[in-house]
Formats: C-alpha cells, sequence, structure tokens
C-alpha cells in the first residue's frame, strides 16, 4: 500500500451516501456500532453531521472513499470517563474504521493512523492520543500497537455492542514531542 496514496481529508455533504453504504455493511457494523444496529439516513444525518462534539475526516485511497475517523480533544468527562487524571496538556481521542472489507489487512490502517497522529501531535499539540477497541478486535490492537500505542488497562463492560457490554482495552500513545 502507498502511503502517498492516502489522503485524510473533512468530511462534507456528499459522504453521506457512502457513510450510509459503510454503515449497512454487516462486515463493518460487527467492529463499529454493531450488527444489530445498521443505520438509516436520518442516524447519518444525527450522527455525523447535527452533532459536533468532535471533527471527522473521511480517508481517501487512490482518490476513492475508503475509510472514517473522528477526533476530539478530551474534556473533563472525557478523562473521568476513561479513568485519567485531568491535565493541563493536549490529550485526544480518536474513533475509526475502514468501511470497504477487501482492504482490510492491507495496512491501510497503519498508514492512516500515523497521518492522524502526526497532524494531531505536530498540528494540534497533542502530548497524548488515547483509543479504546473492544479486547477481543485483535486486527485493530495489532495495528494501534503497530503506530505506537500502548495498552493501558481495561475498560469493563466499556460499550454497548450488539445487546452486550463489551470490555474495551484504553490504548494511549504518547507524543515524543511531550
Amino acid at each position: 500500500m502507498e502511503e502517498a496514496a492516502v489522503k485524510l481529508r473533512r468530511l462534507r455533504p456528499e459522504d453521506r451516501d457512502t457513510l450510509l453504504k459503510w454503515l449497512t455493511d454487516p462486515c463493518v457494523l460487527a467492529f463499529y456500532e454493531g450488527r444489530d444496529r445498521p443505520f438509516t439516513p436520518q442516524m447519518v444525518e444525527s450522527h455525523f453531521y447535527e452533532n459536533t462534539e468532535c471533527s471527522r475526516c473521511i480517508a481517501e485511497y487512490q482518490e476513492r472513499s475508503v475509510g472514517y475517523l473522528q477526533y476530539y480533544c478530551l474534556d473533563k468527562a472525557g478523562f473521568e470517563e476513561y479513568g485519567l487524571p485531568e491535565t493541563s496538556e493536549k490529550v485526544y481521542g480518536m474513533d475509526l474504521f475502514i468501511g470497504e472489507p477487501a482492504l482490510w489487512g492491507r495496512g491501510l490502517g497503519r498508514i492512516i493512523i500515523t497521518q492522524m497522529l502526526e497532524m494531531l501531535t505536530e498540528k494540534m499539540g497533542a502530548s497524548a492520543v488515547v483509543l479504546d477497541p473492544h479486547v477481543d478486535n485483535l486486527r485493530a490492537i495489532r495495528c494501534y500497537e503497530a503506530c505506537g500505542f500502548r495498552k493501558q488497562k481495561i475498560l469493563p463492560a466499556h460499550e454497548l455492542h450488539e445487546g452486550q457490554r463489551k470490555d474495551c482495552w484504553l490504548m494511549k500513545y504518547e507524543s515524543a514531542q511531550a
């Protein structure tokens, strides 16, 4: 996979149909939101366009939309949710998925995450970035570790997924510039 062929850009109104396609695909939903919650056009609108709590991006590979990611600066509630001590340094949270299962396992996630980490640390001053994959999402965890994230602790019953409370790993990337 060629790194130069991967670009991150802000979410646009014309991405609605792509998001809907991804978020009705059972393969994608098995890891993001849950197969019991396929999105409707109204859910895409509400979740991605009306909710402004985070910055949203689309990852493109060879000028084709292939994934979604979002990031947000942790506030007091975010530090509490993860059981982290509050700090005056900028700590960002990040979530992502690759919406094209045919591209899974080919190194695309590493490229996307590396580009996002560079932006958050070098341009936005992040001292650290956290994310919280399900403990059984081994492919994602390996990818995050390859990008420099380290497991911090288990977040028990952290997320409702397909009718069950799932344990998640709190994983943290610490900027070399911090």
